[in-house]
Order: C-alpha cells, then structure tokens, then sequence
C-alpha cells in the first residue's frame, strides 16, 4: 500500500475535513511535506516509516482537531485602503470571544483614532504598533458613544497627550455615569479637518443607544458606523438595553439618504467587508418588530 493511499484512509477513518484547514494547519502539512521528503531518501515503503509519518501527521493536526481554529490575536490591524486601517480586539460577550473593531486614519498632522480598543490591556499595544507602522503618534481620539468600548481609553489616552472628543451628549452620560469621559466635545454634526483629511460625526438620531454617531470621511467615502451598524453574520441586534428599537430604523434610512453609495461600512462588531450592513440592520431591526 502506497503512503498516499495510507494518507486518505487516515483522512477518511477521522473524518478530517480539508475546508477547515487553517494557517496553523497549512503550516503543519507544510513542514510534514519537508519530513517527508527527507524520509523518501531512507525508505518511502518500511512500514516502521509509515508508522512514524501517520503518527507525525496525528500530531500536527491534533491542535486544530481540538481548537477548531487558531487563537485570535488580540489585537489586530488590518489595512482598509491607503491611510486607513480597522483594528480589532476582542471580549467576552455571553460566553464567545466577540471582536470590536476600530479604526485609525494616518494623517499629514498626526494619527486620528474612532473609538478604543474593548479590550484594556491593548490601549498600549495599539499605540506602539501604530508608531511601528508609521512613524507617527495618534493625536486624537473619538469616541461614537458612550459604551467602554468606545470611550474607555480616554483616561489612558489623556495621559499620552492624545485629544479625547466625543458629542455633548455622550460626555453627559459618561459624567452621568462616572464613566471616562472626553476633554472636548461638540453639541452639533461637526466637520473635522486633520492633516490632509477631512471628516464628518454625524448625530443621525438614536438606535444601539441615545447619543450613538457616525463619522464619514466624504472623499473617500468611508462611513464608520460603529454599534449603530450590525455586521452582515450578526443574527440580532446584540445589546439593546439602551436601544431606541423605534428610532433605529428611521436613523439607519437616514444614513442611506444621506451617504449614497459608501465605499466601506464599518459596523462596531464583526465583518466590515460587506457594503450592504445598513440593510442588513434594517431587515434585523424589522424582524425584531
């Protein structure tokens, strides 16, 4: 029996799947193939050879057989377009490792940052990968509403020099709340100029809170939705406890109106890739009634 006819029975009797392989998996077969290439010189068909490979193989896949996949960093940064970049850490959400994203734009005048990272122990890290990256440090940071994975690293930022902004009304339930809070506020739709890069925060009205913003960056047609967003594999719309559900869907046709034909979506948690989360969060909103 040949060592590859060995190979799919091995595949076969343990049910392994090739459409879950992952990089942790590609790796593994990577360096098997390298073994075995050595092993073709000493005696591709002693069955004491076969054995080890079989077993080598076990091994290497074991990992993923239990894990199902490998450990997410935590903290990620993933490049959206030149100058803009998603970050994403992760929490505990009913028992599942939920991500957060964020997003940081590298200007001529410094680094604006949109919201913070949800998981504390990155505040730091984020920082120093950015002036890694890019040689330049965050200036600013905005938060689109008052949760802690939006305003918490303001009082960890204020310390680094960073701008802390966020709307009026964000800052009132942050005091409210005893929550950190920002040093700057604006109680209107504002229009930010940083370096060579223009944006907008936009109170479009209620939805995943009373004071949740967006901000878009009109030349580039980027809209950072934050929570106000559902990702396109979210099935509900998470936390709503402090949600407005009979405002939402007038604040989500709203955003359509007024941001035709946006570039990128970025929703506050998951998958940022699809252009079609604002409909995503209608249909979820009227299935929730």
């Amino acid at each position: 029996m040949t060592w590859s006819h060995q190979m799919s029975i091995y595949f076969f009797q343990n049910k392994i799947c090739f459409g879950e392989i992952n990089e942790y998996l590609l790796y593994s077969l990577f360096i098997l193939g390298a073994l075995l290439g050595f092993l073709h010189y000493w005696d591709l068909n002693n069955a004491y050879v076969m054995h080890l490979t079989i077993r080598l193989l076990f091994l290497l896949l074991l990992p993923t057989a239990l894990l199902g996949q490998t450990p997410k960093p935590a903290l990620q940064i993933t490049p959206l377009q030149p100058d803009f970049y998603i970050y994403t850490t992760y929490m505990t959400y009913k028992g599942e490792p939920t991500p957060a994203n964020g997003m940081y734009v590298v200007t001529n005048a410094g680094v604006v940052l949109i919201d913070a990272p949800w998981d504390t122990t990155q505040f730091q890290p984020l920082l120093d990968s950015i002036q890694a990256r890019h040689g330049k440090k965050v200036v600013m940071d905005i938060a689109t509403h008052s949760h802690g994975d939006r305003t918490g690293g303001f009082n960890y930022y204020k310390t680094k020099g960073i701008k802390t902004w966020s709307s009026a009304r964000t800052r009132t339930i942050c005091h409210t709340n005893k929550d950190p809070e920002a040093d700057f506020t604006f109680a209107r739709d504002t229009v930010f100029q940083l370096g060579q890069y223009t944006f907008e925060a936009t109170f479009a009205g209620e939805g995943h809170t009373v004071d949740n913003i967006v901000v878009w960056f009109p030349n580039e047609k980027v809209l950072y939705g934050g929570c106000l967003v559902k990702c396109m594999e979210a099935e509900d719309l998470g936390y709503i406890k402090e949600a407005n559900l009979k405002a939402w869907p007038k604040t989500i046709r709203r955003l359509q109106k007024r941001y035709k034909n946006p570039r990128f979506i970025i929703p506050g948690h998951g998958d940022w890739r699809s252009g079609e989360s604002l409909r995503h969060t209608l249909k979820l909103l009227k299935e929730r009634g």
